[in-house]
């Protein structure tokens, strides 16, 4: 009886374990539906994004003077150095141009002959009073005296002209940013003495490729820093001709607040090197790199299915990017990131602020790094 009772128990715990074995193997359904991906999709918007390039500018006067002789002579005196400030009018170098004694003695025989036109036509006038001459040889002297005059004025025009074609003055107030000659040198029309910057604004010039080119305009603001400080500026001059030297476009912008910035100094500036206006973009976060082919994933009609669709980049910066090619303003496309995302996957759409966290993006690249498409040209 006892063997027969312990029989039974035996098959009873072997009966109550394969049952706590069989139950603990089973999957809870929970599980199951904790396997579908919460997403978060958004359509793509219609934005603008704008892409500064950094490059080096030196900085100028904004008036700037280069002083050429209008005669050509020996210098005889140079009165001012480089640094020296200026004012308009001031008496900078005098050059002998062997012209000055000529014109004085033209203006000394042109008085000459004028005076005695004047006399003569006096006595003229006394005689034609007196009836000893006729109404003509009257009318002869005056001419002749009135073409002695103009003569005069002409010849003493003509002195000042030399006078100041020797004594070279400064056209501008300013800072004498430099000296090309010297006592005893010989110069000529094609020389510059020095020259002159004017007081007070100044302006950076810069060059730029011809895609940079491209995209500025005048008015466009810049960005330029020199020695921790930040100062700001308007494009003012673009030339429509390329260096023959450089093969650059050069380009000039005033700035604010810059004077105290030595001529010459070189700084680095900033302009926006692309841009994309008023085009299709989506955070640059969802784009995928595999290969160098940009991708998204996008969420079917059903709201459940996933897809992975190449696309073509434009513009891009670390939060937008422009999308060229294979998405449309209705497509939907998946904001955040998970490791079960794959073409065909199932997922849910959630909203923004209830949407779990998530892996981290893939190493297959960032928009930063992999992308090939780049700036759209």
């Amino acid at each position: 009886m006892k063997k027969k009772k312990l029989i039974i128990g035996a098959a009873a715990a072997v009966l109550l374990g394969g049952i706590i074995v069989f139950r603990f193997m089973q999957k809870p359904e929970t599980d199951v539906a904790s396997a579908v991906p919460a997403v978060v999709v958004e359509k793509p918007s219609t934005g603008s994004i704008y892409v500064e390039t950094g490059l080096t500018g030196s900085i100028e006067p904004a008036d700037s003077v280069s002083v050429i002789p209008k005669a050509a002579g020996e210098v005889t005196e140079v009165a001012i150095r480089a640094g020296d400030v200026v004012q308009e009018g001031q008496k900078l170098v005098h050059i002998d141009t062997k012209m000055v004694d000529s014109a004085r003695i033209s203006r000394d025989s042109a008085q000459i002959a004028a005076s005695d036109a004047a006399t003569n036509l006096s006595r003229m006038q006394a005689l034609a009073a007196a009836g000893d001459i006729s109404q003509q040889q009257l009318e002869q002297a005056s001419s002749s005296a009135r073409t002695a005059a103009l003569q005069l004025e002409s010849a003493k025009l003509n002195l000042k002209n030399q006078m100041e074609y020797s004594d070279i003055t400064a056209p501008i107030t300013g800072r004498v940013e430099s000296v090309s000659v010297e006592v005893h040198d010989n110069v000529s029309q094609q020389n510059v003495i020095c020259v002159i910057s004017g007081e007070g604004s100044k302006i950076v010039s810069f060059n730029v490729t011809d895609r940079i080119v491209k995209n500025l305009n005048v008015g466009d603001r810049i960005r330029v820093e020199k020695q921790g400080k930040e100062f700001y500026g308007q494009i003012t001059e673009i030339s429509s001709m390329v260096d023959s030297q450089t093969g650059l476009f050069k380009v000039k912008a005033s700035m604010d607040g810059a004077d105290d910035l030595a001529t010459g100094a070189t700084v680095k500036l900033y302009v926006v090197g692309s841009k994309a206006e008023n085009v299709m973009t989506i955070p640059t976060d969802c784009i995928y790199y595999n290969g160098g082919q940009a991708q998204v994933y996008t969420v079917d009609d059903d709201n459940t299915t996933v897809h992975l669709i190449p696309v073509t980049v434009g513009v891009y910066d670390s939060k937008n990017s422009e999308i060229l090619e294979g998405i449309d303003m209705n497509s939907r496309v998946i904001q955040t990131w998970t490791s079960e995302l794959f073409e065909g996957a199932k997922v849910q759409i959630t909203e923004p602020d209830t949407a779990p966290e998530t892996d981290e993006n893939p190493e297959i690249g960032s928009a930063e790094e992999n992308s090939q498409a780049g700036q759209a040209k």
